[in-house]
């Protein structure tokens, strides 16, 4: 072979060229990007609206639905999701994945411009791309909290947050944006001039033509004016200055001016608390810091990190501030690459341990295990110039790739030797050696980076997140032949002076090959084995085939508990009665007064104060089952009219379990599914005892709506209008906006709004100044009425719905879940549902059926390039069927493995393990291969069928054992070694592991009886 030949007459060109290239991969090693997983870009655009003060039911009709119209039909599009909250709309767009995300968010935002103009005081909706709450965008989140100081300093900082903070941490490396929260929520401050109604009242002031007055000012410019010789701009200065304001006259009486001070008072500040956050039990403003995609997470982390904590000694102190983080990534990609390298590290030991038992001898040793380093480091150069990033699921590519990258360097030189001991010189037996098996190399190779192919193109979240997975072990794969064709016979002709010693091992070799041609000997044997070990496998395989997942269940060491407000609370009711009694629940826990101890934790409402977010972080070593038990039971449980449910998180991000199952109720009758929704939350529980079921939104968590409905007789008789009564009714609300204010810094909202109210009583009471009636009540112009409101709405696809997001219990696995729910769930809601309702399941579900039909067809498509591979390289359909056959007897083995590994602990097969199936399919031809192609080499050399069966057993049981035995070693640490994170890649490591076991065992028998089950002879060659 030519590349074999000038590689053994240049042994020095071989040395540098490995040498550069290992070189180059340990730089590539410190340089690549680290990670924990793999970026994933999901075909999803997000657009968010916000409007000061509206109401869901107000966001729906004037923000979500003008959105949704001018966005249906857009291209590609396959579901639209919407949900209208207080202040917020969010609107969530899939789709399909083929989809040109960058031309589909062109066309989003130029159907947004068409938009018909929104509310003066609502923001223009927001575009991004990616899912929001997504795990990979987000870097890090700190909490900043204020040590001590009153109410002023505490708004005074978080303004100094916003502006100068928030723009150095925007700055930093790696990080593409900040969002801030405080009790404001994500709003800026605000031009706030609050007047007193009574005041107003006494005065005579009519507070409905007030906000015309005073939004009437501007300053406007009109252009240039030529005047004698010179060109002037002319400008009126007709914007009010903040210090102005309140000399603005309102009205005259008695000759005497009633300016706006007179009955208002104007501040700069905050807008109306929305919320609260506290970390470690201190009010805080919350900094969420996403991560660009390019990063290298952990430098990018370690910059964050060290910039705070530098704040934290200067800046911060100087205010009585504290940054702290509560969930640091850094933590879960440090442990899983350092399993994952101490896995690597046990596996290529444990390789190199298997290749000396069969060799006893170290250089022959050595040389083989070369394929190792120089494999792998090509592999981080390859991945590092491809962009890719060191993760979980590249590290795991490089652990099961370590013993496959011997098995071409253990052919070569188990071939080599051979040669060597019949004689031929050094120099001879590498050339030959190399060329005799390099046509059955080639095959295994290309069969094995042929079944890669489908994952590496697949677009879907499944095939973005395995492409590495592939990448990894395709490229080792590849690079070991390259190794075991160049260095390997250049190292064994110059280094190995002496051949190794194998006691005993031929004679056993010997034995062993003329048993299992005895064992096949007739044509009734052979029709047996193949009949018992086809239908065998087939019938296992189906009985014993795992429940499935969608994604391994690798949780967090977080706990989060998830609370739901009575109905109607407001924030500060919230604030006092419940956030205030979990904080003194938490505080011994926090100072290791009581067990279990926690490390910190945070606490934040939603929106509006309909419920709120609980997240703990105990100290390292604390048994987490037994912790999510206590906070479940002691912590958040008690609390009279709230409900809770307590999980913990998927590793893979989201706000659900990784195998959660979202039940879609719709009807037009919405009111009518709240029987069923209240009937699955109780029901759920019940019958499966460690699943919970969240409601969203909660049918149940309405607020209360102080509902105007206008007497227009009477606003006729007072000289108002209905309009002039909404002004009023804004003020006594979020306020009336008038406009925005431009500080010389940013530009603000300007609001004009009155004092608080205790009761409604007070409100209908409140005396109003009118033109024509004088003072009347606000309730003898309105009739006052509290109504329920909801405080979500949700629509998918335009059409209002209830989700009940289910998340299974420990040990249960997403098929199960979905099938109790479909067999013993579903009939009971059905029955409560309006006649028109539907049940749809989504979420991880959606996510299952998907890839098993993606990963099923892509299945069919590499068992396809396989057998046309092997056809073309064999130059013959026949034997590459008679190698696919031996397909099968993986598939049991792998299904045992994991059988066997999930009555030890849960693992049910989850996408990896599906993935292991497929990769499973071009390591277990291998074998065959080498069995078809030294039989075939033997018959045209002029032995009949069976003496050439028996040879190619002869020459090729050994290194058929040393190469599945050392794939199998070098993959034994990821399927035995236990460790936080372990879970994401052991079902993968069970059904490679399990597959190639008994498939070697297996097809011993079966390909020996495939091979003499012919009617006369081949024709022989000369």
């Amino acid at each position: 072979m030519r590349l074999t030949r000038a590689s053994l007459a240049n042994p020095s060109a071989v040395t540098i060229v490995a040498s550069v290239v290992v070189l180059l991969g340990l730089i590539s090693v410190f340089r690549i990007p680290a990670q924990l997983l793999p970026q994933i870009e999901k075909p999803v655009v997000t657009v968010a609206a916000a409007w000061p003060g509206a109401s869901p039911r107000e966001i729906e009709s004037e923000i979500t639905v003008p959105i949704e119209e001018v966005l249906q039909g857009t291209p590609n599009m396959t579901e639209m999701g919407a949900w209208s909250m207080p202040n917020f709309s969010w609107i969530q767009l899939e789709f399909a994945l083929e989809t040109d995300m960058t031309h589909a968010l062109i066309e989003i935002i130029s159907r947004l411009n068409r938009l018909r103009p929104l509310p003066g005081n609502a923001d223009r909706p927001n575009v991004s791309m990616g899912e929001w709450g997504d795990a990979n965008d987000q870097l890090i989140e700190y909490f900043i909290e204020q040590l001590e100081g009153d109410e002023q300093d505490l708004v005074r900082n978080k303004r100094y947050l916003r502006e100068v903070i928030r723009p150095e941490v925007s700055g930093l490396y790696g990080v593409s944006r900040v969002s801030m929260f405080d009790t404001s929520g994500n709003a800026s401050d605000q031009l706030q001039i609050i007047v007193d109604p009574y005041k107003a009242a006494e005065l005579g002031i009519d507070i409905a033509r007030a906000a015309d007055r005073i939004g009437r000012s501007a300053n406007i410019s009109s252009g240039v004016v030529d005047v004698g010789r010179r060109s002037y701009t002319l400008r009126v200065e007709g914007r009010y200055d903040v210090d102005e304001l309140a000399d603005l006259i309102l009205d005259w009486r008695n000759g005497l001016p009633i300016k706006l001070g007179d009955v208002a008072t104007i501040k700069y500040g905050p807008p109306k608390r929305e919320g609260f956050i506290y970390h470690n039990g201190r009010s805080a403003a919350r900094f969420s810091i996403s991560k660009t995609n390019d990063a290298n997470v952990l430098e990018a982390l370690e910059g964050v990190k060290q910039h705070m904590n530098e704040l934290n000694e200067n800046e911060f102190k100087d205010r009585n501030l504290l940054a702290a983080y509560s969930f640091d990534p850094s933590v879960y990609i440090k442990r899983s690459i350092s399993l994952l390298t101490g896995n690597l590290a046990a596996g290529i030991l444990l390789a190199i341990g298997v290749l000396w038992l069969f060799l006893r001898q170290w250089r022959a040793t050595l040389i083989i295990a070369l394929a190792i380093p120089v494999s792998l480091l090509t592999t981080f150069v390859v991945l590092s110039l491809g962009g890719r990033s060191l993760n979980v699921i590249s590290l795991a590519g490089l652990a099961f790739a370590t013993g496959m990258v011997l098995d071409a360097a253990i052919v070569v030189l188990e071939n080599i030797v051979r040669l060597r001991e019949r004689g031929e010189n050094a120099a001879e037996a590498s050339d030959n050696g190399t060329s005799q098996v390099w046509g059955a190399l080639l095959a295994s190779t290309a069969t094995t980076v042929a079944i890669f192919i489908p994952i590496m193109f697949l677009q879907d979240v499944e095939g973005q997140m395995f492409a590495d997975l592939a990448l990894t072990i395709a490229i080792g794969v590849v690079v070991s032949l390259l190794v075991a064709i160049t260095i390997l016979p250049t190292a064994s002709r110059y280094w190995m002076k002496e051949l190794p010693t194998q006691p005993g091992q031929y004679w056993l070799w010997d034995r062993l090959a003329d048993r299992i041609i005895e064992l096949t000997a007739t044509q009734t044997r052979r029709f047996g084995w193949i009949v018992g070990l086809m239908a065998g496998s087939v019938m296992f395989t189906v009985l014993l085939w795992p429940e499935s997942n969608y994604l391994p269940p690798v949780k967090r060491d977080t706990v989060d508990s998830f609370l739901f407000f009575p109905p109607g609370t407001n924030v500060e009711t919230a604030d006092r009665e419940i956030a205030q009694l979990l904080i003194e629940r938490l505080e011994p826990h926090l100072e290791g007064e009581k067990e279990p101890a926690i490390r910190d934790y945070f606490l934040w409402s939603f929106p509006g104060g309909s419920g709120g977010w609980l997240a703990i972080n105990p100290v390292d070593g604390t048994n987490l089952d037994e912790f999510q038990a206590v906070v479940q039971n002691e912590i958040v449980a008690g609390v009279p009219d709230m409900f809770s449910f307590t999980l913990r998180r998927s590793l893979f991000g989201g706000f659900e379990s990784s195998n959660s199952v979202e039940m879609r109720l719709a009807s037009t009758d919405i009111d009518g599914l709240k029987p069923a929704v209240a009937r699955a939350m109780n029901l759920i529980p019940q019958r499966m005892p460690g699943a919970s079921a969240q409601p969203q939104p909660d049918p149940f968590a309405e607020a209360n709506e102080l509902r105007f409905t206008p007497n227009d007789v009477r606003l006729a008789e007072v000289g108002w209008t209905r309009a002039d009564l909404t002004r009023v009714i804004m003020e006594l609300g979020q306020g009336v906006w008038l406009g925005e204010y431009f500080t010389g810094r940013e530009r603000v909202d300007i609001y004009l709004k009155t004092t608080r109210f205790d009761t409604p009583e007070e409100m209908a009471a409140l005396p109003v100044a009118t033109p024509a009636g004088g003072l009347v009540p606000l309730g003898d112009i309105a009739d006052i009425s509290i109504s329920p409101s909801p405080s979500q709405i949700t629509r998918i696809n335009r059409a209002r719905v209830y989700s009940v997001i289910v998340n299974p219990a420990d040990g249960m696995s997403l098929e199960a879940l979905v099938n109790e729910l479909k067999t013993n769930i579903e009939p009971e809601l059905r029955a409560l549902m309006p006649a028109d309702g539907t049940i749809q399941y989504a979420g991880s579900v959606q996510d299952l059926e998907r890839a098993i039909s993606t990963l099923g067809a892509n299945f069919l498509i590499a068992i396809g390039l396989l057998v046309l591979i092997m056809a073309g390289l064999f130059r013959s359909l026949k034997d590459a069927v008679l190698v696919a056959i031996s397909i099968p007897l993986a598939a049991v083995g792998g299904v045992f493995a994991i059988t066997i590994i999930n009555q030890i602990n849960f693992q049910p097969l989850d996408l990896l393990g599906m993935i292991g199936f497929i990769i499973l399919i071009g390591l277990v031809v291998n074998n065959a291969i080498l069995l078809v192609a030294q039989t075939r080499a033997a018959e045209n050399r002029g032995l009949d069928r069976a003496d050439a069966v028996r040879q190619a057993l002869r020459y090729r049981l050994r290194p058929i054992f040393m190469s599945t035995l050392t794939s199998l070693f070098g993959m034994l640490p990821l399927l035995v070694i236990p460790g936080a994170g372990s879970e994401i890649y052991r079902g993968m490591a069970a059904a490679i592991v399990g597959g190639m076991t008994v498939s070697t065992l297996f097809t011993l028998l079966l390909l020996p009886s495939l091979l003499q089950l012919t009617f006369g002879q081949r024709q022989v060659t000369s």
